[in-house]
């Protein structure tokens, strides 16, 4: 089969499309013939082996994975023995990582959920690590219907995730974005949004009851002014390893010393009752995937570079198989 290989670390020039050996699956692993994948920062991070601490657990000097892509959509070719849940030719979805960036996979049977039937393979792709973080991030600041939620970097993966599940928890959403992405942002569902290049989300007087920073480009302080009391600020994402040891450090003398919260998620997890959740919002047309680009395997490494511009509007979209 073809997949990308990353055997040593670098930019997007070190991915490969060769063949490798096609998996087979174990005992509680399906075997997935892949429609679509798509591509996360992690990707990126994993690849370059950037910041350090990300080679860690994937390798010093080269990488460990060198099948990178952790979400896919694509259909059940081969079952293991202990498999209860799918069977040969159902269209499943899930963040398997690691190994998406290939024609074939194999994952265990607790990352999937059945492809909901009103998603493409791509759309489905789309959907995993950002829901989950997006999510996770959401319910670790308390949301609660009714309240006034901000998303920093409403237009990105994470961000159009978020402004949409944060509106299915019934509340008031304001996305911050370029002035490009106003009119997309608005119409997954924000009640205001705020370009960004010209005005300042801290600075408007306006506070939130929970912001979702997806970027992490902001000081504590900033933060602090944003939020009413009582308020939390769960940030995603990060810029810097300064502003990151900052959010860590100040973040939490913040939250011990104030009524106010500021500090990271962590890692988002993949989690199969999170999975059936986010399934049954795309099912109800709650949540839609907005999709930027699609690339073909054969040019992966185009989308990571693409992806690492930081400018993508939602996802972008590998697609492996018609």
């Amino acid at each position: 089969m073809k997949a990308i290989v990353c055997s040593e670390y670098g930019s997007p020039d070190v991915l490969r499309l060769e063949e490798v050996e096609k998996p087979i699956p174990g005992d509680d692993e399906v075997l997935i013939r892949v429609h679509a994948a798509s591509a996360n920062p992690l990707d990126w991070h994993l690849m370059r082996g950037a910041p350090f601490i990300a080679r860690l657990d994937n390798g010093l000097l080269k990488p460990k994975n060198q099948i990178l892509g952790a979400d896919v959509a694509g259909v059940v070719e081969a079952i293991g023995r202990n498999v209860t849940e799918f069977k040969p030719g159902d269209a499943v979805f899930g963040d398997i990582f690691p190994g998406g960036f290939a024609e074939y996979v194999c994952a265990a049977e607790k990352h999937l959920a059945l492809k909901p039937a009103n998603l493409s393979f791509e759309a489905a792709a789309a959907v995993p690590v950002v829901a989950f973080t997006a999510l996770q991030g959401l319910r670790h600041g308390q949301i609660q219907p009714g309240q006034k939620v901000l998303v920093n970097g409403a237009s990105g993966g994470v961000g159009t995730f978020a402004v949409q599940i944060a509106k299915s928890f019934g509340t008031e959403v304001t996305g911050v974005c370029s002035t490009r992405n106003l009119e997309m942002v608005c119409s997954i569902g924000a009640d205001h949004v705020i370009d960004y290049t010209q005005e300042d989300f801290t600075k408007t007087g306006q506070q939130y009851d929970l912001i979702y920073d997806a970027v992490g480009n902001r000081s504590v302080a900033d933060y602090k002014r944003a939020l009413r009391p009582q308020g939390s600020c769960v940030i995603a994402g990060f810029t810097t390893l300064g502003r990151l040891f900052q959010h860590v450090v100040l973040g939490a003398w913040v939250s011990m010393t104030g009524n106010k919260k500021v500090g990271l998620m962590g890692t988002a997890q993949s989690d199969k009752d999170d999975l059936l959740f986010i399934k049954k919002l795309l099912e109800d047309g709650k949540v839609v995937p907005v999709i930027d680009r699609r690339y073909p395997l054969s040019e992966t490494a185009a989308a990571i570079r693409y992806l690492e511009k930081g400018h993508a509007r939602g996802k972008v979209i590998i697609t492996v198989a018609e």
